[in-house]
């Protein structure tokens, strides 16, 4: 079994993520199409995960992509995502029942019966077939008529409880605001039915390791939300694929992607990326070892929820950074060396292009 160092194989987890090497996508399709999905649960964090990936692409790009290419909607770990639109309905197949019947106690908790569901997702389905999309708040005030306190978490379980049977999607912002669409108005239906669950789990195991590689069995799991019996199942059924030695650990990765393991130390200035908050490059792992140094791990996961963006050069994690209106702040882990400095303000200045970009 071929060793791969803990450096080489980050290298190699940033480059499948259009994030090293020089990597970068072209259009929405394309960068989506190698990261397979975008942690979306804050949109403009999406938006900017979409540009570290790519090469100058607009946000206005990126708000036309959603329906024809990009469908936003909660997936893996019941974790809003961007997902391809072709993707939606059997990743929905496959993660829907799971999150669904993780959140029965929830619902139970909040006095939501199973007909109170029932009538919800009838009325949610109905009303934006009618009228459009239509905001959170729009839509809570149409669960008061059914009894749902317009206060609380009851009416957001139901809108997501909805999402999660296939129903409805996030659809485009309004002023702002996000709103809820019909999935088959942004995705048509037809095609062949989502595959029985073992298959879709292959599948994603499939996708997720083309994104990831080299990657363990662990990961997959701890990124899918999968239960673990199933996620394994999946997993197992790779075809293809060899196993290496990272850091006393067995990982697995794309059989025709080993020649990488052996090429030699990248020549030039590193390749730095801002990557927003949330990112998946973040969260895609059971542990965080190769991406931000042990020592400063509480700055990027300061607790409470929050991922902070970060700075990455050829995928290891530097600084953090935030948003001053157009400008960039910076807060290096440690001296950074010329090279470095200089990509930042590259990538600085791209992140204020593309924020222009979704302005009038």
């Amino acid at each position: 079994m071929p060793i791969i160092t803990p450096e080489r194989a980050r290298l190699m987890r940033a480059r499948a993520q259009g994030l090293a090497g020089g990597v970068r996508g072209g259009g929405v399709a394309e960068v989506v199409g190698r990261a397979f999905a975008i942690q979306a649960q804050d949109a403009e964090a999406a938006a900017l995960g979409l540009r570290a990936r790519s090469a100058r692409i607009t946000r206005r790009d990126v708000s036309a992509a959603y329906g024809p290419v990009l469908v936003r909607g909660w997936f893996m770990r019941g974790t809003l995502h961007a997902v391809a639109a072709h993707d939606a309905r059997w990743l929905l197949g496959l993660l829907g029942p799971v999150f669904l019947a993780a959140s029965r106690r929830r619902y139970a908790e909040l006095g939501l019966d199973e007909r109170l569901q029932e009538r919800a997702e009838g009325l949610i389905t109905e009303a934006v077939g009618a009228d459009g999309p239509l905001t959170r708040a729009e839509l809570t005030a149409r669960l008061a008529g059914l009894g749902v306190p317009p206060t609380g978490q009851a009416a957001f379980h139901l809108i997501r409880r909805t999402a999660l049977r296939g129903r409805i999607c996030h659809g485009p912002d309004r002023a702002g605001e996000a709103t809820f669409a019909l999935l088959d108005d942004l995705v048509p239906p037809g095609g062949p039915p989502p595959p029985p669950a073992r298959e879709a789990a292959a599948e994603l195991a499939r996708r997720y390791l083309a994104a990831h590689a080299p990657a363990s069995a662990g990961d997959f799991i701890a990124w899918s939300g999968l239960p673990a019996g199933l996620a394994r199942q999946g997993w197992h059924a790779l075809e293809d694929v060899a196993e290496a030695g990272i850091g006393g650990g067995v990982h697995v990765l794309p059989r025709a992607r080993l020649a990488e393991a052996e090429e030699s130390e990248p020549e030039g200035p590193p390749d730095v990326r801002l990557l927003p908050a949330y990112d998946g490059y973040l969260v895609g792992y059971r542990t965080r070892d190769l991406s931000v140094p042990a020592a400063h791990a509480r700055r990027v996961w300061p607790g409470g929820g929050q991922i902070r963006p970060v700075v990455l050069a050829d995928g290891l994690a530097v600084a953090t950074w935030t948003r001053r209106e157009r400008a960039v702040g910076v807060t290096p882990f440690g001296p950074l060396p010329p090279e470095i400095e200089s990509g930042i303000a590259a990538e600085s200045a791209d992140v204020a292009r593309f924020l222009a970009s979704g302005t009038d």
